[in-house]
């Protein structure tokens, strides 16, 4: 889905199909390099992070296993609760394995934070991360992100996986939600 196609909810294109592709081979090549011959596990958190995950995925040059967990902090509102809960787990073992996990944006760090001390304490080698977006105004825990994309505004940001009520998912690139769709407006 393009902006066109939801135009009149959108504010403004943030950052476009075609940087998004150039910032995920980029980092690509770069864990390709430093992942060479190690049992690497890609690790998403469900949903936002799947068109991440898949595109990351795909331009990577290095072979690589991948899982999913689903985590909410959110609840029903638009900002953090703060309160970590495991809704689906990962179907792999991590002890001894190195784990790259794979966000669409950390915000205040609490979701990484909390994933990145969990899989230490299940055993992996080594934990790292990779996230298309930041908000470094937002942070709140000081959350190491070795690989990064782009730094975004404190903005309601959608699109390639970032939602608003399950919606804009699927939109190419990042875009800013006009305030009126998640402040009571149009929907």
């Amino acid at each position: 889905m393009q902006i066109a196609d939801v135009q009149g909810e959108i504010d403004h294109e943030l950052v476009s199909k075609e940087q998004i592709e150039r910032k995920i081979k980029e980092v690509a090549d770069q864990v390709s390099k430093d992942y060479a011959g190690k049992d690497i596990l890609l690790v998403s958190v469900l949903k936002g992070a799947v068109n991440t995950m898949a595109a990351f995925s795909q331009a990577l040059s290095i072979n690589v296993s991948m899982d999913f967990m689903s985590l909410s902090s959110y609840g029903a509102g638009t900002s953090s609760s703060g309160e970590i809960t495991v809704r689906q787990d990962l179907s792999s073992d991590v002890k001894g394995r190195h784990i790259l996990i794979v966000e669409d944006i950390v915000d205040s760090g609490r979701t990484l934070d909390w994933l990145m001390d969990e899989l230490k304490r299940r055993g992996a080698a080594s934990v790292e991360a990779f996230a298309l977006l930041e908000k470094p105004s937002r942070r709140e825990i000081n959350v190491a992100v070795k690989y990064k994309g782009f730094e975004v505004p404190d903005e309601f940001v959608v699109g390639f996986g970032l939602d608003y009520d399950e919606r804009y998912r699927n939109l190419d690139c990042i875009a800013v939600l006009r305030p009126e769709v998640y402040q009571g407006g149009q929907a």
